[in-house]
Parts: C-alpha cells; sequence; structure tokens
C-alpha cells in the first residue's frame, strides 16, 4: 500500500513525544495510568523495538493506548486490525482514533472503507501485506485477522452475490438451519454463538461445495509467522473491563454517538457488515421509535460485554503462544 494511498494517514514522520493518547470513547486504563507499568505482564522497555508488534485484546481494554505509546517510542506505523475499524461511516462508535491522534502518529487502514462495501479478512491481509517493509504496530480486537497473519489464509474462491443474499435472509430468519447445514468438522470450529462467523462458514459451503474446515486444512505460508513478531494480548480481569466498558459507551454518548447513528440512518442495513458495529443497532433501535435511549444504551452496553466474552474466549484458545499483559 502507498503511503498516499487510501487508508494511509502519515502523521508526524519519526519517533514524537506522545503519552496517554487520546481514542474517542477511550480511557486510560486508570487515572495517571501509564503503560510504562502494567499490572502483570512485560514493561514497555521490554518490548522489541526491531519487530513487528502485535497487540490484540477484547473492546475498551485499552490496546490503542499501548500502540500509540510504542509508536511514539519507535517511530512504528499503526495499522487496524479491527474489522470494524475499517468502515468510515463510524469513528465514535467503533472508537477509532481521533483525527489528532491520527495526524499526531501515522496510522493504516482506518476509515478507508465504505459503509456498503465488502472488505474481508483477505482484504485486510492483502493491504497488510504492503505495510510490512516498516516498522508496525498492529493492533485490533478481530482474532480472525491476527490468525491469518500469523498462520496463513486458506484461499477460498469469492462467494457469489446470490448466495451472499440467501445468506443474509437465512442468518436472520433461521440461524439454526444454518448451523444444521454445517459439515461437522466445520461445526467444531465455528463459533456457533457467532451469527457472522456461522454465516460465513454456510457460504463458503454452499458456494463451494466444501468445508470450510477443509478449506482451513490447505492454507498456506503465513504473512507473518509467530516468532518473528513480538506478540502481545491483553488479559483484563472481568469486572475490570466491565467498569471502562460501562464508561466508554458513556464517553461515546457525550462525544455524539446518538448523531453519528442517526447519519448512518438513511439506507440503514442491518445484513451490512458495517451495521455490525457495536451500540448502531441499538441507538438505531431508539431512533426508529423502537427503544427508549435509556434501554438502547443499557442495550448496548450489554452488546460490548458479550463481545468481549467473545473475543476473551477467542483469544484463550487461539492465543496461547502471545505473551499475557494484564492492565489495571
Amino acid at each position: 500500500m502507498s503511503e498516499n494511498g487510501p487508508g494511509f494517514n502519515r502523521g508526524t514522520s519519526g519517533p514524537v513525544p506522545y503519552r496517554l493518547p487520546y481514542v474517542p470513547g477511550a480511557l486510560p486504563p486508570d487515572p495517571g495510568h501509564s503503560w510504562t507499568k502494567m499490572k502483570t505482564g512485560p514493561t514497555l522497555a521490554s518490548i522489541s523495538r526491531e519487530r513487528p508488534v502485535l497487540i490484540a485484546g477484547p473492546t475498551a481494554s485499552g490496546k490503542s493506548a499501548l500502540a500509540m505509546e510504542l509508536a511514539a517510542r519507535d517511530g512504528r506505523v499503526i495499522v487496524n486490525a479491527d474489522a470494524l475499524q475499517v468502515y468510515g461511516c463510524w469513528r465514535i462508535l467503533t472508537a477509532r482514533p481521533s483525527l489528532s491522534d491520527e495526524a499526531a502518529l501515522p496510522h493504516a487502514l482506518y476509515g478507508h472503507v465504505g459503509r456498503a462495501e465488502t472488505y474481508s479478512v483477505g482484504h485486510w491481509l492483502r493491504d497488510v501485506s504492503g505495510l510490512l517493509d516498516r516498522p508496525v504496530v498492529i493492533v485490533g480486537g478481530t482474532g480472525l485477522y491476527f490468525s491469518a497473519l500469523t498462520e496463513g489464509l486458506a484461499e477460498i474462491p469469492p462467494i457469489p452475490p446470490g448466495i451472499r443474499a440467501r445468506g443474509d435472509a437465512l442468518r436472520l430468519a433461521d440461524l439454526p438451519a444454518m448451523v444444521a447445514a454445517l459439515d461437522p468438522e466445520t461445526a467444531a470450529r465455528t463459533d456457533l454463538r457467532n451469527p457472522a462467523r456461522v454465516q460465513r462458514a454456510w457460504e463458503v459451503q454452499t458456494a463451494t461445495g466444501r468445508g470450510l474446515a477443509a478449506w482451513q486444512t490447505d492454507t498456506g505460508a503465513p504473512l507473518l509467522p509467530l516468532a518473528q513478531a513480538e506478540a502481545l494480548v491483553l488479559r483484563p480481569t472481568v469486572p475490570w473491563l466491565d467498569a471502562r466498558i460501562a464508561r466508554r459507551f458513556d464517553a461515546m454518548m457525550d462525544e455524539g454517538a446518538l448523531d453519528e447513528a442517526r447519519a448512518a440512518l438513511p439506507g440503514w442495513n442491518p445484513a451490512l457488515p458495517s451495521s455490525r458495529a457495536i451500540g448502531a443497532p441499538e441507538l438505531i433501535a431508539h431512533l426508529t421509535g423502537e427503544l427508549s435511549l435509556e434501554a438502547a444504551v443499557a442495550a448496548a452496553q450489554l452488546a460490548s460485554r458479550r463481545y468481549a466474552k467473545r473475543q476473551r474466549t477467542w483469544f484463550r484458545s487461539r492465543m496461547a503462544d502471545w505473551r499475557d499483559i494484564v492492565p489495571g
């Protein structure tokens, strides 16, 4: 990817003094907290200055702030690994870096995709491949992006639009039927509580006649093997994270999350991947008269907690070889 291309914000060149950066809706781990001291795990000084750094963590865990400190220290580009922060229609609700943060430090793959566009893990991996010729810190909460980067990605043919449309309808009408159609090996490997993952597996099987698990068995070499990176995963305690999730969504509301949802209301399509931004369906429901504002906020906070739980489950099962950090 060119430094002048979409999705790349140059920021200030070279290391710059930058501490406890501001991210929309985000909070520092504790008042006065610095990532130079974690509750448990590696110290900031012990994190490699040479290797690519990967930072995974659940929503609201403070991973963006850590990425910014490392980018400022080492002159790295901050590369997004969150499947919802790619969409240009959301900044507040997805906690994308602010305009001032993007101006201060170079960022890539944030907000460069239109709300109606398809953007798969394969698209992300191709975009990332053009950024690995420079120092990077890759940060986000989408575990599938990290596994594709460090373990490889199966070359699955594109899904025909007709099958995608059938999948969109079936997911909303009868998700259990979609689950039941999966082959046993694919079902065992799929997070069956995640409708998007179930739909993807169903689409692959329907389009190719072959289960997603079989395709994954034929995965090629990874773009960035784990041994060549500094891989960190944030594992906060549940009470600490739940409290931050509540405070962060309140902060998002103060910053204009409702107006952001209102701007997305014309042409709103709940089947679009961009519509899965946590808090967006709940605020849209308020704007269409289905929920009170208080109920919408409570539902969004609950959805965030459930999403964080799914992320923690993924990290436990797929990131055992990553270095743990417990913020707090």
